[in-house]
């Protein structure tokens, strides 16, 4: 994200990224604009992922899922989601 800018929460990043898709979705965006919008729904996206992964790191801790799962399931398998 740029310096200039503070992380959104969530929510709001959330909001702000379903209303870049709206804009893009509607086609009447010039290609120097969409470009823009692309870049910032791409930053938007990756501070939603980091705020659903820290949240997923905490809900692990406070049940102790991640250490439990951790012993049972061998290194590199863990795709039995």
């Amino acid at each position: 994200m740029p310096k200039g800018r503070a992380k959104p929460g969530f929510e709001a990043a959330l909001r702000e990224l379903e209303q870049l898709v709206e804009r893009m979705e509607g086609g009447e965006l010039g290609l120097e604009e969409s470009l823009k919008l692309y870049a910032r729904g791409m930053e938007l996206s990756n501070a939603c992922r980091e705020a659903l992964d820290d949240a997923e790191r905490r809900v692990e801790m406070l049940t102790g899922k991640g250490a439990i799962e951790s012993l049972d399931t061998p290194p590199g398998d863990h795709d039995s989601d």
